[in-house]
């Protein structure tokens, strides 16, 4: 096969920044900032445990906002393999070129629709039900936001580069502050004064399983909420109600495969990082399932988990029904956002 894997990765990158350009804009300064500095450590292999300064990024920075500027308002580029032009998010027809090769693309839609491209190496592909799962390991393009996962119909992408960088970030922001936290308790499960390469990379392996369960509950709790939630996102976009909506369908994607598998494991640091990893607005619409793991974390003791485990499912789609209800009734932020808060778990 004639592929010019350069050429590729080069297209690829250059789709990367042109979604780059037009969605930087999505993000605070902080977020742009500490998304930027991790971007320019990936693309230069600095490892982490090496600090990186404001001298270090600045002059790259500027560069590559001067890219962002020349590539913003053209359209992406197909890919050219065998010198045929292939549509960048034809991810099938790539994918299946790409096998021989060894590696492993995606186009997918994130949030509000912003573009994501990678292209990595493909370390393992697995069967999983009704799921195809591929596990990427180097990545030789990717822009700067890198979800770690998606799930496109019955395809899961992992990024285990990506993932592993995720982890890091959430760890190193909890080690900081030096406090007992789910975070924190998950990191004394593995031995990162002596070796943090190796504990980060352990930790990784671990949590892949788990990264996989919850892109399987995000295809089935999207199947169960239909293609009005979408449009309910999208009319509620940049509201209170919008940050609740993406929380209740996280917790429904949770309740219907990552916390029972998780619960049936009973791997304790795995345990502690999934509640460490929890978002401020899913502990405020449940409390009780937090209240479930610090009793659990104090005693030892399962069963307010467990018990927790099994109501979630039907809790969680019953409020997604009636918010849906409400939405075709009036597409008011307010009435929604109070249905929510009332309805806690």
């Amino acid at each position: 096969m004639n592929i010019t894997i350069k050429r590729i990765i080069e297209t690829v990158q250059h789709n990367c920044h042109i979604a780059d350009a037009r969605y930087a804009g999505d993000y605070t300064l902080c977020v742009y900032l500490l998304k930027m500095r991790e971007m320019y450590r990936w693309e230069q292999g600095i490892d982490f445990k090496t600090l990186l300064t404001t001298d270090d990024v600045g002059d790259w920075l500027t560069t590559r906002e001067g890219v962002w500027d020349d590539v913003e308002e053209q359209d992406y580029k197909p890919l050219e393999i065998n010198d045929v032009a292939y549509d960048a998010f034809d991810n099938e027809l790539i994918n299946t070129l790409l096998d021989e090769q060894k590696l492993v693309y995606n186009a997918g839609l994130g949030i509000r629709c912003r573009p994501h491209f990678f292209i990595a190496e493909l370390e393992q592909i697995i069967k999983k039900d009704d799921y195809t799962i591929y596990i990427s390991g180097k990545e030789f393009a990717r822009d700067m936001a890198a979800p770690a996962a998606m799930a496109q119909e019955d395809k899961i992408f992992i990024r285990r580069e990506s993932l592993r960088r995720v982890i890091w970030e959430i760890l190193d922001d909890a080690r900081v502050t030096g406090l007992d936290n789910p975070l924190t308790r998950a990191m004394n499960f593995y031995d990162f004064e002596k070796d943090a390469e190796a504990a980060l990379n352990q930790m990784t392996e671990a949590e892949i399983e788990y990264v996989i369960q919850h892109e399987i509950g995000e295809v089935k709790a999207g199947k169960i909420l239909g293609d009005n939630w979408n449009e309910m996102l999208g009319a509620l976009a940049r509201t209170q109600a919008e940050i609740m909506l993406r929380a209740l369908r996280d917790h429904l994607a949770d309740s219907i495969t990552t916390l029972p598998a998780l619960l049936e494991k009973n791997n304790e640091a795995t345990i502690h990082f999934y509640f460490g990893n929890m978002t401020a607005m899913r502990k405020h619409l449940a409390p009780s399932l937090v209240t479930a793991y610090e009793h659990w974390n104090e005693t030892g003791d399962f069963n307010l988990l467990s018990d927790a485990s099994k109501k979630l499912h039907l809790h969680w789609q019953d409020i997604a029904t009636e918010v849906s209800t409400l939405f075709l009734k009036s597409s008011n932020a307010g009435p929604i956002e109070a249905l929510i808060k009332g309805r806690k778990f």
